[in-house]
């Protein structure tokens, strides 16, 4: 934890959330109903009826229509913003001038400027600052990067990530009705929202990227975000990554396969797949790991934020880790 930050006096982190839209269903916020010292006491959405559904459907005590009302709640001590990336910035800057410590989805921010305003203010104010890039907590990430320090593949070479999805499925699907592809609202297209899973995971696997470059595009025109990117980066321990994102392309070729190729094998797996992942070496051959991931994926980061800030443990993504992901993506796609 770092010096400059105040010690968080009470001894359960009591929750309030901005923005309790489709996130905050099953993948974050129930867990923070479940975690030991946790309790999410208030939740937020500019639409008070949806507010107040939520509040009812998941036993939050209090709801919101207004966020300034939110943060200034006594009870509320610790603030989760769960809005689409234009306002994390906004939120955050008020819930840090508040006292209180913030953690916000990702992308951290549109941009890597707006990342540093937010790690300026939570510094300035003595607050923490965490980002929702959870893979760093799943048990078959974990793995993973136990093998390579370990030495499983040898000295790692090269990353290569491949990306391929239909613009029929999933978030392509309804694009007049999706944040996603806004860039006034999410920075980028699909490339930030997905991308930057993959690309914090890498940070946490080898540490910074000191260079990268790239070339976008929008070829279908389908929204006003590119829809292909490809993309080089070197990390500062010397491996080299390439990647190439098409959110456009057949049904038949959607794909989603990270290479991480050394010098004795190489691992491949699917950041939004199931727990499981490949290793393949000279000497033994393949091996599949398979894990169970916990039926509330942010479960695992938001338990180690919360150890953190009672002081029992440390949070592996934080603002300055987050904002280090928008940097590669910005150096890529502009």
């Amino acid at each position: 934890m770092m010096n400059n930050l105040n010690t968080f006096k009470d001894r359960e982190v009591r929750w309030g959330i901005i923005g309790a839209g489709d996130v905050c269903e099953v993948k974050s916020a129930p867990a923070m109903q479940k975690i030991p010292s946790s309790s999410l006491v208030a939740v937020m959405r500019r639409n008070a009826e949806k507010a107040e559904d939520y509040a009812k459907r998941h036993r939050v005590p209090k709801w919101y229509d207004d966020a300034g009302q939110l943060i200034s709640d006594p009870d509320v001590n610790a603030i989760y913003i769960a809005t689409p990336p234009d306002s994390h910035m906004h939120y955050t800057l008020k819930a840090a001038a508040a006292g209180k410590p913030v953690y916000v989805e990702k992308p951290m921010a549109r941009t890597w400027q707006e990342c540093q305003k937010m790690i300026e203010a939570c510094d300035g104010a003595g607050v923490q600052l965490y980002v929702a890039y959870y893979r760093r907590t799943l048990p078959h990430f974990l793995k993973i990067k136990s093998l390579i320090e370990n030495g499983a593949i040898g000295d790692v070479r090269t990353v290569h990530i491949r990306m391929c999805k239909s613009p029929l499925t999933g978030a392509n699907a309804d694009p007049d009705n999706n944040w996603r592809v806004d860039p006034e609202k999410a920075g980028g297209g699909l490339f930030y929202d997905l991308a930057s899973h993959q690309l914090d995971f890498l940070d946490f696997l080898f540490g910074k990227i000191g260079q990268a470059g790239g070339f976008s595009a929008n070829q279908a025109g389908l929204y006003p975000a590119e829809d292909l990117v490809t993309g080089c980066f070197e990390f500062e321990n010397g491996v080299l990554g390439t990647g190439n994102w098409c959110f456009t392309s057949a049904d038949l070729y959607e794909a989603d396969q990270t290479l991480i190729t050394g010098s004795k094998g190489q691992i491949s797996y699917e950041t939004f797949g199931k727990g499981e992942f490949l290793l393949e070496t000279d000497n033994e051959g393949e091996k599949t790991f398979r894990f169970d991931l916990p039926e509330h994926i942010q479960y695992n980061l938001i338990q180690s934020i919360v150890e953190e800030l009672l002081g029992n443990g440390r949070c592996p993504s934080t603002g300055a880790s987050a904002a280090r992901t928008n940097w590669v993506m910005e150096q890529i796609v502009y």
